[in-house]
């Protein structure tokens, strides 16, 4: 490992508390616009179910979707497990997800990993690529 790879000064360490932070309000008040402002406008998501998402937009609106039907009333807790720069203005962030469903087809607690590159653009930081893998339940 690198000397960039190694360092993260407190500085950039906020910045990426801050958007976890931010996606986890925006996830709690089902804000899917909310939810995709610190993401790039090209940005790549891969959901739970493996389906790629391509754009702020797309971000914006499988949101809106989910919250509205399957996630309706759902909270999330994100803490952030591990972030690491690979570059001086490329991070690699993992955020474990505790997700709470009043009902539907995941009714009770889903944990999940996901894992977040961003880049620095005109000195913010912002998510160019996202990839969420749901851990699987105890005993399997």
């Amino acid at each position: 490992m690198n000397a960039v790879q190694s360092a993260m000064n407190t500085q950039d360490r906020s910045a990426i508390d801050t958007i976890v932070k931010s996606l986890e309000s925006a996830w709690n008040a089902a804000d899917g616009d909310a939810f995709a402002v610190p993401f790039a406008e090209d940005a790549d998501f891969v959901n739970v179910r493996a389906e790629h998402h391509k754009g702020r937009a797309a971000i914006a609106a499988g949101h809106t979707g989910i919250f509205r039907a399957i996630y309706a009333g759902s909270t999330n807790h994100y803490t952030v497990g591990a972030a690491r720069l690979l570059g001086a203005d490329l991070a690699l962030v993992h955020v474990l997800a505790a997700l709470d469903c009043p009902s539907g087809p995941f009714t009770g607690r889903t944990n999940a990993l996901f894992s977040m590159v961003l880049a620095r653009n005109a000195g913010s930081w912002q998510i160019v690529a996202f990839h969420n893998t749901m851990q699987p339940p105890p005993g399997r």
